[in-house]
């Protein structure tokens, strides 16, 4: 096992019903440390570089409104296989097939509205990482 680095956004449907409390607190209990953490309003022109990988796919013009409706919260997280291990914590994608006790289940509204992100690969934890944090915000 390796200690490693991904990113997390806590989405706006999360940060307007007051839930980074406890998605936080879902996170720690997976023995992840949150080592970078800061909320902030996404513009579209972020929105738009930070989900460029979807933009010919058919839910990018709902998913740069929703990401900028209102504030997020950008989190490095760090631990043992991190990537994987938020992965988990997170839960499936769509709510409904996530497994009890995931963030997704216990918090998203909808498919849209999933309550966070999570870094798929060591490659997009890096690039996601660096658009969001500089090198001395994340203190380990």
């Amino acid at each position: 096992m390796a200690i490693e680095r991904t990113f997390s956004i806590l989405k706006p449907d999360a940060t307007e019903r007051n839930l980074t409390g406890a998605i936080n607190a879902l996170i720690e209990k997976a023995g992840l440390r949150i080592v970078a953490q800061k909320r902030v309003q996404m513009t579209r022109e972020q929105a738009e570089t930070f989900y460029a990988i979807h933009k010919a796919r058919p839910f990018f013009g709902e998913l740069v409104p929703t990401m900028t409706a209102g504030p997020v919260v950008v989190q490095v997280l760090e631990g043992e296989d991190a990537i994987i291990n938020y992965r988990d914590v997170l839960g499936a994608t769509d709510p409904a097939k996530a497994a009890r006790g995931t963030i997704r289940k216990e918090f998203a509204l909808s498919l849209g509205e999933n309550s966070a992100h999570g870094s798929d690969s060591p490659e997009t934890a890096l690039a996601e990482i660096a658009q969001w944090f500089s090198g001395n915000e994340i203190v380990g």
